[in-house]
């Protein structure tokens, strides 16, 4: 079962979501919901999924980066973004280290359709957490997988991408494909943030 993906403007996408009692992970409510939340982001298709997206104000989110997923994208933004295939798992009630490199690429979110901008994010993290199953877990994830992960806490603290943006990035997905897919990332960088912060 697919559910409606909240768009931007929704109170529930700017409060912090509250955390989720560990003896509920596993009761079939929350069960179903994940379920639910996976069968979404593979509809849409999207890499990871937020609960409060779906209106829910709690702390779980849905991560995959499938492999048939990357099968048309560039090897060479693959390798640059350091981005692979992760197994669908869930994060919930997670806790985040940054590291202390920052990387700069287009992202994109479910709850903003169709626009997508450049923005910083830690090149590794840590995550520690609690899986679908119950069980606590310690994630070191870098690259696209370590993006991914920030996304979805941020959206569990209330923050969108766009709160960190490169702002003069701001476009529609189909201009990005138009103008600047095949732009080397460093021209892009030197384009769109020339007189970033300007009047």
């Amino acid at each position: 079962m697919t559910l409606n993906v909240l768009q931007v403007g929704e109170a529930v996408l700017r409060r912090r979501a509250k955390p989720l009692a560990i003896e509920d992970i596993l009761r079939p409510p929350i069960q179903q919901l994940i379920e639910h939340m996976r069968d979404t982001m593979r509809e849409a298709p999207g890499v990871g999924l937020a609960a409060p997206q779906i209106g829910i104000p709690l702390q779980i989110a849905v991560i995959e980066d499938r492999a048939d997923l990357l099968q048309e994208i560039d090897p060479k933004w693959l390798a640059e973004t350091e981005r692979g295939p992760v197994p669908f798992h869930a994060v919930i009630n997670p806790s985040i280290t940054l590291g202390e490199e920052t990387v700069e690429f287009f992202e994109g979110c479910l709850s903003v359709a169709r626009f997508g901008a450049l923005v910083a994010r830690a090149r590794q993290v840590t995550v520690e957490c609690w899986n679908e199953r119950a069980e606590p877990v310690r994630i070191e994830a870098s690259g696209w997988y370590a993006r991914i992960l920030q996304h979805e806490i941020d959206h569990l603290n209330g923050w969108l991408y766009v709160d960190r943006m490169r702002s003069r990035s701001f476009m529609t997905v189909e201009n990005y494909g138009r103008y600047w897919k095949d732009v080397p990332m460093a021209e892009i960088r030197r384009v769109l943030g020339a007189e970033e912060g300007a009047k």
